[in-house]
This record gives C-alpha cells, sequence and structure tokens, in this order.
C-alpha cells in the first residue's frame, strides 16, 4: 500500500515536470515562430530564412563546388520535357528578329557584331499570341489594380517616356516586377544572331530535369556548350585582372531574369538547348534558345535567352524576388 502511494507521488511529480517542460518548449517555440514571422523581409523572406538559405548555398558550394556531374541517361528513358511557365514567352517571336544580346565581353569593340546600343534592338512579334498549354502553380493569378488618380504631371512623364520607347513593350511585367540587373539605354555589346550561336560544335546529353514543384522528367536536349560560348565570346577581366563573378541572363524585353556564378556557366553540362527531344524548340519550351542547367532546379534554366551579359555585381533573380533561393543548386 506505501509502494502504491510513493508511486503515485512520484508519478504526480514527474507528469508536473513534464508538463513544465512541454510547456516551456512550446512558449519558446511560438517565441521563435514569432520572432521569425515579424523579422524584416528580404525579398520577400523574412531575414532569417534568407540567410539560412545563403548558409545552405554556401555550404554545398564548398562541398560540391561545381565539380559534380548530374546522371546522364538512355535516350529510350527520355520524354519530351512538360511545358511549365511562360514568362517572357507569351508572345511568338518573329524568327529573323532574334538577337542576341552579349554585354561585357573581352575587345568587344573590335567584334563585327559590336554595336553602340543593344538595348535598341527592337524584337518583332506575331500579331497573335500562342496558346499556353502548361501551368504553373506557383503564383497565383495577379488580381488588376484599379485606374490610379495619376497627376497630370507625372501622366505627362510616362507619355514622354512611352514615345521614347517607340514600339517596345514596358520591361517587367510579370509578378516580380523590372530586374535591377536590366541594361541601361546605351549599353554597347554584341548583337548575335542564331548562326553565330549553333556554328559552335554542336552537343547533346540526357540529363533530369528537376523542377522545384516535387516533379523531375528525363529530357533528350541538344545545342551548345555554355562553357564554348564564354570561350568563344569571353568576358572582359576586371581592373584587378580577375574574370566577373557573374552571369545574368533575362528574356527580350526583361520580363524574366536569372543570375549565376561564373563556374556553374563553366560546368560542363550546362547548355545553351536549340533542340529537344531530337528537333527544334518550340515556343513555350523557350525557342529559339534556353538554358539547360541540370546541377540547378528548373526555376533557374532561363527559357529564350535575349541577354547574356557578365558581371561583378551580383545580380538580380526574378524568383529569388519572390522568395526562392538565389543559389538554387541540386
Amino acid at each position: 500500500m506505501d509502494q502504491n502511494i510513493e508511486v503515485k507521488k512520484q508519478s504526480v511529480r514527474r507528469t508536473r515536470r513534464s508538463f513544465l517542460v512541454a510547456a516551456a518548449g512550446a512558449a519558446g517555440g511560438y517565441g521563435f515562430y514569432r520572432w521569425i514571422d515579424r523579422a524584416d523581409e528580404d525579398q520577400l523572406l523574412q531575414e532569417p530564412l534568407r540567410k539560412a538559405l545563403n548558409v545552405n548555398a554556401a555550404l554545398a558550394k564548398t562541398v560540391f563546388d561545381e565539380r559534380a556531374l548530374a546522371p546522364t541517361y538512355n535516350v529510350s528513358e527520355s520524354r519530351e520535357l512538360r511545358v511549365n511557365g511562360n514568362y517572357g514567352l507569351k508572345q511568338a517571336l518573329v524568327p529573323g528578329s532574334y538577337r542576341l544580346q552579349v554585354v561585357g565581353m573581352e575587345n568587344a569593340k573590335a567584334h563585327p557584331k559590336y554595336v553602340n546600343d543593344v538595348t535598341a534592338w527592337d524584337y518583332q512579334y506575331v500579331a497573335e499570341e500562342g496558346k499556353y498549354e502548361g501551368h504553373d502553380t506557383k503564383v497565383a493569378p495577379k488580381a488588376e489594380d484599379p485606374a490610379p488618380n495619376i497627376l497630370p504631371a507625372f501622366a505627362k512623364a510616362m507619355d514622354e517616356y512611352k514615345k521614347a520607347q517607340g514600339s517596345k513593350p514596358p520591361r517587367g511585367q510579370e509578378e516580380a516586377g523590372k530586374s535591377d540587373s536590366t541594361l541601361e539605354t546605351g549599353t554597347g555589346g554584341l548583337l548575335l544572331t542564331m548562326d553565330d550561336v549553333t556554328r559552335l560544335p554542336r552537343h547533346e546529353m540526357v540529363t533530369q530535369f528537376k523542377c522545384i514543384e516535387g516533379w523531375s522528367e528525363i529530357v533528350h536536349w541538344g545545342g551548345v556548350r555554355l562553357a564554348d560560348f564564354i570561350a568563344a565570346y569571353p568576358p572582359a577581366k576586371n581592373a584587378q585582372g580577375e574574370l566577373p563573378k557573374y552571369v545574368y541572363m533575362e528574356t527580350p524585353n526583361g520580363d524574366y531574369y536569372c543570375g549565376y556564378n561564373l563556374k556553374e556557366c563553366m560546368h560542363p553540362q550546362s547548355t545553351l538547348v536549340t533542340e529537344m527531344a531530337g528537333k527544334p524548340m518550340e515556343q513555350f519550351h523557350g525557342a529559339p534558345l534556353r538554358l539547360h542547367m541540370p546541377i540547378k532546379y528548373g526555376y533557374k534554366q532561363i527559357k529564350r535567352i535575349g541577354l547574356i551579359a557578365y558581371t561583378d555585381d551580383k545580380p538580380d533573380d526574378y524568383w529569388t524576388k519572390l522568395g526562392y533561393d538565389w543559389y538554387a543548386g541540386l
């Protein structure tokens, strides 16, 4: 009997202690959550979470150092990549109007394709928009804002801007807005045709495309190694005699954009793709030129590349602005 009483006393003490520990843990966890939730944001992500992503990226770069190769497969295992995301692709380009802008190249002014202002190039589009048969689950449709009450002076300035813009559409018309890394008017560089790109050695590979949404597909790619392109159109060195750290890419008219480390662009599997499944790419896969980088998630594999710029400034990135990881390594 005495033994049962003692057991009950110990049980009460331990139950009370466990409850107090659990309550303290719950309070601490809730406090930690509230601290993160109330923290200042860095590109739509709370600063502690953004710092965690940056730490993960630094760790991945230290461990892998862009050396690892993605697995390759037999062509028989491949399929045509599903369509997903149409940012910067909503209108079909007139093929002959396509030019690839290249900025920051070494001795660029001596190249026959150099122009004083690459931003002056006017891409042409077919009158009818293409039919988008893909999907995108990452961002809900953006509600139309009510017409603002525009001050006369601002309205006049906008009219002058549109007149200077000519027939070009405004930049940054998608969810993330205009890129902070887009080119200033008057930026010199090369305007390359697709023939200038496809004259480089052709390369094929079968690798896996991985989407951040959780699906993946094995795809047969054809095109030009990005490393071969960089060798043919090398970046200029900075004042310290060093190569630039980054590469920036965006679609024509700048609706979608991505930034990369130069080293990952030199990875042997990073490819400027012109063909998919043994045939030329279609509009919503990124024709005429897209990036496949199998060491990155799909949102870094920009479609319809209109600009490749070498820079020492870390480039802006579309999905990073919406809370995603800039590095995006697998």
